[in-house]
């Protein structure tokens, strides 16, 4: 939600338009080379406008889904979409975990959270997290997570004092946290700047005063198309990921609103934490 002349990585929302979004849809004519009727394909762009039938440009960027392991369709706007291969990429180029270090995820609970919090854990960190409801903790807690804390109740810079130091930050947030986060990193720690949602919408910028020149931080933001084309292709996440997510290893969970009528309601809800998982929009069933 931005005015139209805000410098941004992707167009803004027009009057009057469709929103533009994460989507999953399945295919009734093709004129596209490789694509189908009867495929399920998703816009790893962005580019799925939210209505109910859609006529595609053939330069816009579609996947075919590989439909395998009973998984459901939903899954491609969550973890293993978007959401997933942002956890993925961010962690494993930007992050670049090792055994024995502890990471901090702010928003934890939330799809890129959890998603960078088992991803994490499999790779042999301890991860603390933090969100903003009690039973998000529990959420938390279910999935592994060693350190899960409500911010609304405890103080981020308390909790790393207690925990950390750290060496990965994963933030979500932005503001007072990324501070709380420098200050409490070891030295060549590593932050991973995925969102700031407290500056969204008109926010107040908060000043980082903590002096990371010092400790050799390195601190990077990222878009993740494009961090995917420069490090692999997206069979070698699908070919990571998906076979955790079958497996149990990776636990997920989503909210699914019934009908495109609820789109705005849902985008509201992301904005002030009110939903409890990842939010999806159903528009007909596949």
């Amino acid at each position: 939600m931005r005015e139209p002349n805000t410098k941004s990585y992707t167009p803004p929302f027009e009057l009057g338009k469709p929103l533009k979004g994460y989507g999953v849809a399945r295919v009734l004519r093709s004129e596209k080379e490789g694509i189908k009727p009867g495929d399920s394909i998703c816009a790893p762009g962005g580019n799925m406008p939210f209505q109910q039938y859609n006529v595609l440009p053939a330069q816009i960027q579609v996947e075919v889904i590989e439909e395998k392991d009973n998984l459901p369709l939903s899954l491609y706007v969550g973890v293993l979409g978007m959401p997933g291969k942002t956890a993925f990429y961010g962690l494993q180029y930007i992050g670049q975990p090792k055994k024995g270090e502890t990471i901090y995820v702010s928003t934890g609970a939330g799809p890129v959270g959890a998603t960078v919090s088992q991803l994490a854990k499999q790779a042999g960190l301890k991860v603390i997290a933090s969100t903003g409801s009690d039973e998000k903790v529990e959420f938390l807690k279910s999935i592994g997570v060693d350190v899960a804390f409500n911010y609304k109740k405890n103080k981020v810079s308390d909790v790393l004092a207690k925990e950390g130091p750290i060496d990965i930050y994963w933030d979500n947030v932005g503001g007072e946290s990324l501070e709380d986060a420098i200050e409490a990193c070891n030295d060549f720690g590593r932050i991973v700047c995925c969102g700031a949602i407290t500056a969204y919408n008109g926010g107040t910028p908060h000043p980082i005063r903590a002096s990371f020149p010092f400790g050799r931080l390195t601190i990077r933001g990222f878009i993740m198309w494009e961090l995917e084309a420069q490090v692999g292709k997206p069979e070698s996440f699908y070919e990571k990921v998906a076979p955790l997510v079958a497996s149990g290893k990776i636990k997920w969970h989503e909210q699914i609103y019934e009908g495109l009528d609820k789109a705005g309601d849902v985008i509201l809800a992301v904005q002030k934490g009110d939903n409890t998982a990842k939010a999806i929009v159903k528009v007909a069933d596949s």
